[in-house]
């Protein structure tokens, strides 16, 4: 491995799942790696602001601008002399500002505006937050050069960890780490699924599920709306939409299996019959760590596997009966345009009713299909083709669909 200056790292989602097992990495590899920037929700002032102290932060963003007065005094109480951006545009702010690696660790819609900004100031990205890459397609695909973004996700660091070094064509795509592999070798992407905590339910027996019972992942850690993506598989349906954007291929060459034991984090299969997989425990410190370094690997960012333990690893298919998320996302993301957008919308509007105990577990898929099926019948907010995509566009539809989402759920409350 080449000897590599210090990196200076924004992370956007600090107090985050995503973002505190950043900072670990960054603390235990000072030599590698500095904090120029934070940036949180609001939810957890006090942590943002202790972040900010001992990592000697100079900049620090709050999404939510009625906080901002209140992370100024924490900071001052921890004897951080930080300055503080309000709001989305303080975020955008801190996520376009000078520093050689932006880890966008943002849940949901919010991220979009940051994932922009960190590519227009040519910042190589490690992209955590999905979301902005699916509703801002075409978007990011105008901004990012080829490799500038680093997919965080397991499944799609796994991805790029599967093309090997081939001459020939390039398979053309965003992410980095997969150069040089013949687009006519490649028979299609595999991308692997826990099933979350209820694989092998028939949608009669989710009827009951509690959001307790959906939060219990039994094999990732994770925040509650990503957990209960997880759970109704809607997490997948937004992954084989990103592997579809990042690595540039149609969604018939995208495959979903489950595999419970979460160790295969996604394979390649070639046309040969050939099938290249990626392995490694559940951990999220590997992705993160090889988003902060990328090219090069993070030494001991996180243990192996231990090959000397018998273990069994089990493979099946998606039940899309009882799952239907995987499917209404390949649709939505074959129409393109504002579709994603109102999928994602529509699906965290449900999912924050039903933490609520205001929605039924199965009413989430219900309550996203009926929105997205409105949307493509009729001629809504940001029903623009991706060619003609602008932000506008999608802030309209992202508002329609969580509009639209919020008056089906009271009318089922009715």
């Amino acid at each position: 491995m080449r000897e590599e200056q210090q990196r200076s790292v924004v992370i956007l989602g600090s107090t985050g799942s995503i973002g505190t097992q950043a900072l670990d990495i960054v603390q235990r590899n000072p030599r590698r790696f500095r904090v120029a920037g934070l940036a949180a929700g609001g939810g957890r002032v006090d942590l943002l602001a202790k972040q900010a102290a001992e990592f000697d932060v100079p900049l620090v963003a709050v999404a939510d601008p009625d906080r901002a007065a209140e992370l100024s005094r924490a900071l001052a109480a921890h004897g951080s002399r930080a300055a503080v951006l309000p709001g989305p545009g303080g975020v955008a702010e801190l996520a376009g500002s000078a520093c050689d690696v932006v880890l966008n660790g943002i849940t949901g819609a919010l991220g979009l505006e940051s994932t922009l900004a960190a590519l227009r100031a040519g910042t190589s990205l490690a992209l955590a937050n999905k979301e902005s890459l699916i509703i801002g397609g075409p978007l990011v695909r105008a901004l990012a050069r080829p490799g500038q973004i680093v997919p965080v996700d397991s499944e799609h660091f796994a991805i790029a960890q599967c093309f090997p070094h081939l001459p020939g064509d390039e398979l053309t795509g965003l992410a980095q780490g997969h150069v040089r592999a013949r687009r006519e070798e490649v028979r299609r992407l595999v991308v692997t699924a826990s099933g979350g905590p209820f694989r092998g339910r028939s949608r009669d027996e989710l009827a009951g599920v509690t959001p307790a019972e959906a939060l219990d992942h039994p094999t990732w850690s994770m925040g509650p709306v990503i957990t209960v993506n997880s759970a109704t598989l809607v997490n997948k349906g937004l992954e084989v939409i990103e592997a579809s954007l990042l690595f540039d291929m149609p969604f018939d060459k995208i495959d979903v299996v489950v595999h419970p034991q979460s160790i295969v984090h996604s394979m390649v299969e070639y046309v040969d019959g050939s099938t290249i997989a990626k392995a490694s425990p559940p951990s999220m410190m590997i992705p993160i760590a090889y988003g902060l370094g990328a090219p090069d690997r993070v030494p001991d960012a996180a243990p192996g596997l231990d090959w000397t333990r018998a273990q069994n690893w089990t493979f099946e298919p998606l039940d899309h009966e009882a799952f239907p998320a995987v499917r209404l996302a390949c649709e939505v993301g074959a129409a393109g345009g504002t579709a994603p957008a109102v999928y994602n919308a529509a699906n965290e509007e449900a999912v924050d009713a039903f933490l609520q105990g205001n929605l039924a577990f199965p009413a989430i898929m219900d309550t996203v299909s009926r929105v997205v099926s409105e949307h493509q019948r009729t001629d809504r907010p940001g029903g623009a083709s991706g060619q003609e995509l602008s932000l506008d566009d999608v802030y309209a539809a992202d508002g329609w669909a969580r509009t639209r989402a919020r008056e089906l759920v009271a009318r089922r409350q009715a």
